[in-house]
């Protein structure tokens, strides 16, 4: 049984429920991991990209500036965290954002939090 707080503050059957959620480590390393995918610029960039486009690395590459080995050491780790997907057609990849909740979540508060760091961008 888990012991009791130091302080009593009256709210003690909501503080054993949100222990019972903080025992879930594994939970909270998987949300770690996506942020920690996230906490690149470029990943930031070629994943917000990829929520309004299919492109190839080429392409992206292009638009960001960047070597295409460059590009790919970025979008690998993206793709294996499941925040991006890809398909291949003939000898070209394309890649575009998976299509989860996850993913549109994490494309609206990178839009969000754009729109309040940068209120320029409002149009």
């Amino acid at each position: 049984m888990a012991s009791e707080l130091p302080h009593r503050h009256g709210e003690e059957a909501r503080a054993a429920v949100l222990r019972e959620h903080l025992g879930h480590v594994a939970y909270f390393q998987a949300v770690a991991e996506v942020f920690r995918q996230l906490g690149d610029t470029t990943r930031i960039r070629i994943f917000w990209l990829l929520c309004h486009c299919e492109q190839c690395v080429v392409n992206i590459s292009a638009m960001l500036e960047m070597s295409s080995p460059a590009v790919s050491h970025h979008l690998r780790p993206l793709k294996n965290s499941g925040l991006i997907v890809c398909r291949r057609e003939g000898k070209e990849v394309y890649y575009r954002a998976a299509d989860t909740e996850e993913s549109r979540l994490l494309h609206r508060m990178i839009e969000q939090v754009m729109e309040i760091a940068c209120p320029e961008l409002r149009s």
